[in-house]
């Protein structure tokens, strides 16, 4: 029986992540994928978050390399707005303004053979049959290797990154569909098909129309990825033939209609039913699910593939955790569940407002997605809102839930919260240097404590910063933790600064004061320096 220390259940771009870490980080590691790569699969449009994370791994050589189409942002026809409109990457991130139409088959085989090339065991055409289970711990998985022989291995934490196969949440039942996101999927691959006019000839073109909506994503050597989402329940037991049923929902569309004219498919057109899902509980004693094992969310905002990425390099941090220190294997794995289940409920929240805000047609896969409003709900403070109006990565949300139709309320309180930033940049601006003689006082809540958060591959016990906008609190610096710390509604800016400096050695203090500068600079503008007196 062969033993291993990491091993990862699935090659995809989570499976490869994790192995990457991983043995990046010194560990045996073995990773058993199902079929032999290159493979077909879905999801090619990816956004500028995967961008770090694939630097991360190593892989963001090969993957330019490669001759994927720059993507800068998507078209669409959504919203109040029967016309195509389109937001770009750069109109609210600087750092990353692109990112790539992919090939699935090609980019995944990228990744993977980079796993390869940091020393992963990686074997193919390898099917997990079984999973050994003693009261939450994995103890073993056995397997059919590519000759078809019987075969297993232990090994002292496993990953299970085997996508929607989701083999540890089948074996545990343990996952949970999501009724306000039940479709069902129909996507072929064309050829000649015709691109948006410059300088949107790259982006993914979404489409909404009267059964649901439909994407087409152009990839290198004129090829276009086309796909529909409808309603699950309204098409069951309808689609007798796949072809028939995507070419109809073409022929429904106006915009794509007009583009596919004289494109021809590929190959035969697949259906993929029951999008969203999340286990109940996504780690165990020497187990993390991660990537579509653990949770899978609507297809809409391009989510997927960073998704995976993210989700396999934290669960490679709770494996190197656990092995190098057992005692911090339990917050190591609480603080992946957290931190995964943020960034999903952030991706399936704003997929449902934007269904919500949908005005574009009129039928029942749209009214089954409205929201009952709530005048109330939508405070200026939300953790939603907030995540709207500051993401850096994924800023384009504010502008993509403006087209759209929503309750005013919501509305209001976006206004409101951009309004209250405006104010404070102003604040800040008028001040000048005055503002070191300023007195700042901190929010109410607002507190530093210790916890567990993600170092260098790994968790270890660090700072968190909390307050009424941050519940769960956030990572933040020595030198933030000693800011908050002096700031107690009596000193000026000058004189913590100068406090703060003092901990630093003396050939850095002016530099350290410039930090400290910049960094009240961001603690008001977050709101959680409340104000400046």
């Amino acid at each position: 029986m062969d033993i291993t220390d990491v091993l990862v259940l699935g090659g995809g771009p989570c499976g490869s992540a994790a192995s990457s870490m991983a043995a990046k980080a010194g560990f045996s590691v073995t990773l058993l994928e199902r079929e032999k790569f290159p493979r077909h699969h879905i999801g090619e449009s990816l956004l500028p978050a995967s961008i770090p994370l694939l630097e991360a791994l190593g892989a963001a050589d090969e993957i330019s390399k490669a001759g994927f189409l720059p993507k800068f942002g998507a078209t669409m026809v959504w919203g109040i707005d029967k016309s195509p409109w389109t937001w770009r990457f750069d109109e609210t991130n600087s750092e990353n303004i692109s990112s790539y139409q992919v090939s699935r088959a090609e980019f995944d085989n990228i990744l993977l053979n980079n796993s390869r090339t940091l020393g992963v065991d990686v074997r193919e055409e390898s099917q997990v049959t079984d999973i050994d289970l003693e009261h939450d711990l994995v103890t073993k998985v056995n397997f059919l290797d590519k000759t078809g022989k019987k075969q297993s291995i232990k090994a002292t934490f496993i990953i299970d990154a085997s996508g929607q196969s989701a083999l540890l949440s089948r074996r545990l039942g343990n996952r949970k569909w999501d009724p306000n996101f039940q479709n069902l999927a129909a996507y072929n691959y064309f050829s000649g098909g015709e691109k948006l006019s410059s300088p949107n000839e790259n982006n993914i073109f979404i489409e909404s129309y009267q059964n649901g909506w439909m994407w087409n994503i152009p990839l290198k050597d004129n090829i276009t990825s086309v796909g529909t989402v409808v309603d699950a329940n309204s098409w069951k037991g309808h689609v007798k033939d796949s072809d028939s049923f995507l070419s109809s929902q073409i022929d429904s569309t106006h915009y794509s209609k007009e583009m596919l004219s004289h494109a021809r498919p590929m190959g035969n057109t697949r259906i993929v039913k029951d999008w969203s899902y999340r286990a109940n509980n996504m780690t165990g004693t020497n187990w993390v699910m991660a990537g579509d094992a653990a949770c899978f969310i609507d297809p809409l905002f391009s989510s997927g593939v960073h998704l995976a990425l993210m989700s396999g390099v934290l669960a490679s941090a709770v494996a190197v955790t656990t092995l190098r220190n057992p005692v911090m294997a339990k917050p190591a794995a609480s603080e992946y569940e957290r931190i995964f289940l943020e960034e999903y409920s952030h991706f399936r929240e704003l997929a449902r407002l934007f269904y919500s805000s949908n005005r574009t047609t009129d039928s029942y896969f749209w009214h089954a997605r409205r929201i009952l409003g709530n005048k109330d709900k939508y405070d200026p403070r939300s953790t939603f809102i907030r995540a709207v109006a500051g993401q850096s990565h994924l800023g384009y949300e504010r502008m993509v839930l403006e087209r759209g139709q929503l309750p005013k309320s919501f509305h209001q309180g976006m206004k409101d919260y951009q309004n209250e930033l405006t104010d404070r940049e102003s604040k800040l601006t008028s001040l000048g240097s005055y503002i070191t003689q300023t007195i700042p006082c901190l929010a109410p809540g607002t507190s530093v404590r210790r916890g567990t958060v993600l170092g260098d591959g790994e968790f270890i016990t660090g700072t968190l910063l909390y307050s009424e906008s941050r519940p769960d609190g956030v990572p933040c610096s020595t030198l933030v933790d000693n800011l908050i710390r002096f700031i107690n509604g009596r000193h000026t800016i000058k004189e913590i600064a100068y406090k703060v400096s003092t901990n630093y050695d003396v050939t850095v203090r002016g530099e350290v004061v410039n930090n400290v500068l910049r960094a009240i600079h961001i603690l008001y503008n977050d709101g959680i320096i409340a104000e400046l007196k």
